[in-house]
């Protein structure tokens, strides 16, 4: 490999990031360049993804780009891993559960360190818990019916125990998002009572395999290796890791191509088939819980016919979400994504059938059609935008019209916050946090509504009923058929299209080591734990 100054790796990273790295045809083999070094010979590894960190703090957000560094810079009590996904320790070396399912005792580990040197004890856990909790944001939602700060005791400097004002059963598969944060070094850095957020968005207070070493908004961003991290070093041999921001897709296929990054993320899929093939590359592209789907406004004038639901269910072309993505997608079966407890294939899911269209519109209040549905998706993502076109050429045979309206992320979860403003039909990807049912059924609970996910607005009171009763419930023998139900009503009652589970899209130099792969992941997401650069 050559080495490269600090000056210039700073100026090429820069360059990268802001200028777009030039574009030259490279053929379909990849050079024989490898990752960046720095003077000293530590090897960098760089990663070149589309969607820019805005925080830092485990309490206030997450998506992939975030949580990516989260857990690089952070520890949570367990984590999960492998595939199928399990939950297991970390901070945590042992817990127990009470017979109610209302206690949950964890025994922590006693090597654990800050990045401060202060050591990761019970009061540690039991303040980010309540950090959390208390700003009411992020993964707060995650817990907050059924655990509050007065329920977080600190049994001694090494136990704590969770006292939930009801049983939770998906509690455990909640608590790897649940990031543990230095009190000392947070509380240091309040500002007006503001818990030591705004100094949290850029900082870390963490006890991660990572510490922060730059954060720069809109550039780039750079962790290095604890050396003498807890847990060990996994296996990586690495001095640290940057992730800088390429936003064209095809920019970042030439940076894999030239060597200039070593993991790309998120590139279309034409430009992943073009990189899939070249020498020297790996890919990843097992499929994720994250689904995509076209959500019905069930209270709006038009999509509250559940007729008219199921004939725009059964005039979609299915098989054309597989050719947008090249065949890296896989149909839904189910609400429920395929790595979700106790998922079952429902018998009947829509699939495109345009005389059961025709049947179904004639039932409706429009039998003849004559309607103009507003189709809303996100500004820029071309995905969505084909599919798009998909509903309009499907549409013109029950004389239905197809608006379609491109809206900024932010803009499209303002229109769905409410029933009254939100569109006919809204492109979603959602993914789970969890392979527990819960995660995916409580989308469908009244208490989802206006979140991005529940842009449905559904209301089935048998369904909410089912959920309600499954998920305090702790004997999974009792709770799998409330589930399976809950799965055949939902699909009755066709509050969306079920659309696909994306597979990932991710692209990796073949000397990059440690990669792994679990599906409760973002399909763009990272665990930074354990990668290196081989030979």
């Amino acid at each position: 490999m050559k080495d490269i100054s600090r000056r210039s790796f700073g100026r090429l990273v820069k360059a990268c990031a802001v200028a777009g790295i030039a574009m030259a045809s490279f053929g379909t083999v990849a050079q024989d360049a490898a990752a960046f070094e720095r003077v000293d010979g530590g090897k960098i590894l760089v990663i070149a993804g589309r969607q820019p960190v805005s925080t830092l703090d485990p309490s206030i957000k997450y998506n992939a780009s975030i949580r990516s560094l989260q857990q690089a810079l952070y520890d949570a009590l367990v984590k999960y891993d492998g595939n199928p996904p399990t939950v297991k320790p970390w901070l945590a070396e042992s817990w127990e559960q009470s017979e109610d399912g209302k206690t949950w005792t964890f025994n922590l580990v006693k090597n654990a360190k800050f990045h401060s040197g202060n050591p990761v004890n019970a009061e540690a856990i039991k303040y980010s818990f309540t950090r959390t909790l208390e700003l009411k944001q992020g993964p707060s939602w995650m817990l907050s019916d059924f655990l509050t700060p007065e329920g977080i005791e600190v049994v001694d400097d090494y136990t704590v125990r969770f006292n939930l004002e009801k049983p939770y059963a998906a509690f455990l598969s909640f608590i790897p998002w649940w990031y543990i944060m230095d009190p000392a070094v947070v509380t240091a850095h309040v500002e007006d009572d503001d818990y030591g957020q705004k100094w949290m968005t850029e900082n870390e207070a963490g006890s991660g395999p990572y510490k922060l070493k730059r954060f720069d908004q809109g550039t780039l961003y750079e962790v290095e290796r604890v050396k003498d991290y807890w847990k060990g070093d996994g296996g990586s041999n690495i001095e640290g890791i940057v992730y800088k921001l390429v936003r064209e897709t095809s920019a970042q296929r030439a940076a894999l191509m030239r060597g200039e990054a070593d993991i790309v993320l998120d590139l279309s899929p034409d430009e992943f088939e073009q990189v899939a093939k070249a020498k020297g590359v790996k890919t990843s592209t097992e499929p994720a819980l994250t689904a995509f789907g076209l959500k019905f406004n069930t209270k709006g004038k038009y999509m509250s016919d559940k007729n008219l639901r199921k004939a725009v269910a059964h005039a979609f072309d299915y098989d054309a979400l597989l050719s947008i993505f090249n065949g890296n997608a896989v149909l839904q079966t189910s609400p429920f994504t395929d790595d979700i407890k106790g998922k079952i294939d429902v018998p009947g899911i829509p699939r495109h059938d345009m005389e059961k269209a025709k049947e179904y519109l004639a039932k409706s209040q429009w039998p003849d059609g004559g309607i103009e549905l507003e189709y809303v998706y996100v500004q820029g993502l071309e995905i969505e935008r084909l599919m798009g076109l998909v509903l309009i050429d499907k549409l013109k045979p029950l004389n239905i019209t197809v608006k379609m309206v491109p809206l900024t992320w932010p803009n499209l979860v303002a229109r769905g916050s409410s029933p009254e403003t939100s569109a006919d039909m809204m492109a979603i990807f959602a993914t789970p946090v969890s392979t527990d049912p819960d995660a995916v059924a409580y989308q469908y609970h009244p208490e989802s509504w206006g979140k991005y996910y529940g842009t449905h607005f559904y209301e089935n009171p048998k369904v909410t009923e089912l959920i309600e009763k499954a998920r305090y419930t702790t004997d999974w023998e009792e709770r799998a058929p409330m589930y399976a139900e809950i799965q055949k009503l939902i699909v009755e009652d066709q509050p969306e299209i079920f659309g696909m589970m994306r597979k990932r899209l991710i692209a990796y130099r073949d000397y990059v080591t440690g990669f792994s792969y679990t599906p409760v992941r973002m399909t763009s997401e990272i665990d930074y734990y354990g990668l290196g650069i081989g030979n």
